[in-house]
């Protein structure tokens, strides 16, 4: 009987060391697939994070057209119909579907970390500063800010 017991410790002995390479070998698979799929994730990331920036690029070299745009839309340089509305509305279209959003209207409360102050006027009855003129429109694409709004502020008459 003894000889069984012992036999049977035995084997389950040599059962646990058989197991232990395994048990290595499993925990390897594992975090070599833990670390594959974080480096996936990290790669898409990053390809994500170039294509904004590849993007912000471009169009950061398009806002002084979008300027002139504008401009000559105040102008009424622009008349509906005419080849040159037609280029811009075009224009303007490819940049909105780029996700690029233009902010800066006159009469909105003005907000030192979107807008960029260029003038401050004293008006009366003003509470609070508020944009009284848009120079230049800012520009946002998603929540990266391409550039400011540069603005004319109107502040209160009494300082």
């Amino acid at each position: 009987m003894l000889n069984t017991e012992q036999n049977a410790e035995a084997q389950a002995a040599d059962a646990a060391e058989a197991e232990e390479p395994e048990n290595e070998y499993l925990e390897d698979l594992r975090r070599i697939t833990a670390e594959y799929a974080n480096y996936r994730k990290r790669t898409e990331d990053n390809r994500e994070l170039d294509k904004h920036r590849v993007t912000a690029s471009v169009v950061s070299g398009l806002l002084p057209v979008l300027d002139d745009l504008d401009r000559a839309e105040k102008h009424g340089d622009l008349a509906e119909g005419s080849a040159f509305a037609t280029i811009a509305q075009k224009i303007r279209g490819t940049i909105e579907r780029l996700g690029v959003v233009g902010f800066g209207e006159a009469g909105e409360a003005f907000d030192p970390m979107h807008h960029e102050a260029i003038t401050q006027v004293p008006s009366p009855g003003v509470t609070e500063p508020t944009v009284l003129e848009v120079f230049e429109r800012g520009y946002r694409l998603g929540d990266v800010e391409l550039r400011p709004a540069k603005v004319v502020v109107a502040v209160g008459a009494d300082g």
